[in-house]
């Protein structure tokens, strides 16, 4: 029987029993009994009926299975779940307590819609008439109007969320930037994304030599105890060939990256980084006169899978990570020899799960990258880990860089760009604020795990990023998309 309340639990539950029946092989002949052995009924848990909780759940099923979750699918990773949204507030405006009903009126007065009418008790707004102008709030003298701001619009840096005729979020596919925000912000968890964790069993099933590639900014996320090291244990306990750190993809993406920066600073040109695909659509989306501004190094996501390939052009390869929009960086990048699959840190806990294995402490042995790779899941960890290059191979230049922390900095950055009155030669743009340890699916807050991640990477060997690289073969794979 189902009897959490919590929205994250319900969210990890519906991925865990997907990722079982899958690894079980019974998920297409018993997916629809799932609603009822979470929400057997007769009392409701979260929602107003059983009937309401039990469509919710359908509408998971769907997202973990890599679908959308109604009969429409626009493409986009991230989607509404429409009857979880249907319990958000619709008024933007609202008249609180702190209404003296008092004798001048003045919101009536400043309302041109004729939106607001006295009430016994305290003035009252029609939601059907109110265009949200805010006019009432301003003139009321005892500030009694509030202005109720749905989170996940309120959340989103590229205005891409409206509502249409019956209060139901609507995200805008063509200016939606995949940062997750929204989904994060959602207090009624009614936005979430496509999930391939049905595919990643199906490789692991398959035979196939499946690679993890777990993103830097995993240290600390999961305390001091659970390393890299105990990260690729248990992905390999669930049926992984190996798991290579994504850091390793950092250093080989600093490499490229120094040489273009460089190239484009001796040219009098300005450049901007590619690794975050939130700020790479951000770009393509809403400044597409700057999409040549784009570094065409790959991410570090891509590298390391590229390495992969190389050796072995059968492998499967599946990111792990905090990022929304590396699915998107999949889906909609098409980059060749990319990573097949992401999971978010949920997803890959529920094939954990239901292979009965956990996260272990273990000694934090495991490294491949430099320690400037591994704060490449930190804001101004790709500019740090460049200009680090540079010095080891004697190229150093006065450059500057614009470390845009967040995707208000970012859009701020680009329109100065944009303006041609950027005073820096580069941004580093990072969607999510903080870096990649700020991602919408992170595991732990990004101040709560700080001490712990600079605790477990100062305890990584001070390697030289070149003296890494000379280790892998960097001929045998593009570090640039094509």
């Amino acid at each position: 029987m189902y009897d959490k309340t919590s929205i994250n639990s319900l969210k990890k539950d519906v991925l865990y029993l997907v990722a079982r029946m899958a690894f079980a092989g019974i998920l297409e002949e018993e997916r629809d009994l799932i609603p009822e052995q979470m929400i057997p009924g007769p009392t409701p848990t979260f929602r107003c009926c059983i009937y309401k909780e039990r469509e919710i759940i359908r509408q998971r099923i769907r997202l973990a299975e890599g679908k959308a979750p109604g009969a429409e699918d626009d493409g986009n990773i991230i989607q509404v779940i429409k009857s979880a949204c249907a319990d958000c507030p619709i008024s933007s405006y609202v008249v609180t307590n702190n209404c003296q009903n008092c004798l001048g009126k003045d919101c009536i007065q400043a309302c041109r819609f004729g939106a607001i009418k006295p009430g016994n008790e305290r003035s009252e707004i029609d939601a059907a008439k109110c265009k949200e102008c805010g006019m009432c709030a301003k003139a009321c003298p005892y500030h009694a109007i509030a202005h109720l701001s749905r989170p996940c619009k309120d959340s989103c840096p590229v205005d891409a969320i409206s509502y249409d005729e019956y209060g139901i979020t609507v995200i805008d596919e063509e200016k939606c930037i995949r940062c997750g925000q929204c989904a994060l912000k959602c207090p009624f968890g009614a936005i979430g994304t496509k999930s391939w964790i049905v595919d990643v069993v199906n490789a692991l099933k398959s035979g196939k030599k499946v690679y993890g590639i777990l993103a830097p900014a995993t240290e600390g996320q999961f305390g001091k105890d659970i390393t890299m090291e105990s990260w690729r244990q248990a992905v390999k306990k669930v049926g992984f060939t190996d798991l290579v750190e994504a850091g390793l993809g950092g250093d080989m993406t600093t490499c490229s990256e120094a040489e273009e920066w460089l190239e484009a600073y001796r040219a009098g040109e300005k450049k901007t980084t590619s690794c975050c695909p939130g700020f790479v659509n951000m770009i393509r989306k809403h400044y597409p006169e700057l999409a040549d501004k784009i570094s065409t190094t790959v991410s570090p996501m891509c590298a390391v899978s590229r390495m992969i390939k190389a050796k072995d052009p059968d492998a499967v390869t599946v990111f792990i990570g905090p990022c929304v929009a590396k699915k998107s960086e999949v889906v909609d990048q098409r980059i060749e020899g990319n990573a097949d699959y992401v999971l978010n840190y949920n997803e890959i806990q529920a094939i954990f799960r239901a292979k009965e294995v956990e996260l272990e402490p273990a000694e934090n042995t495991y490294q491949e990258s430099s320690i400037f790779g591994k704060y490449y899941g930190n804001s101004g960890g790709v500019t740090n880990s460049v200009l680090e290059y540079m010095k080891e191979t004697d190229q150093e230049a006065d450059i500057k860089v614009c470390k845009a922390n967040g995707a208000a900095e970012c859009k701020k950055a680009l329109m100065f760009l944009k303006a041609g009155r950027l005073p820096e030669d580069f941004i580093e743009g990072m969607a999510c604020e903080g870096g990649c340890v700020g991602g919408p699916s992170r595991n732990a807050e990004v101040l709560k795990s700080k001490k712990v991640r600079d605790t477990l990477i100062k305890e990584a060997d001070d390697r030289k990023i070149t003296d890494n690289l000379k280790r892998y073969d960097m001929d045998s794979f593009s570090m640039h998309r094509h």
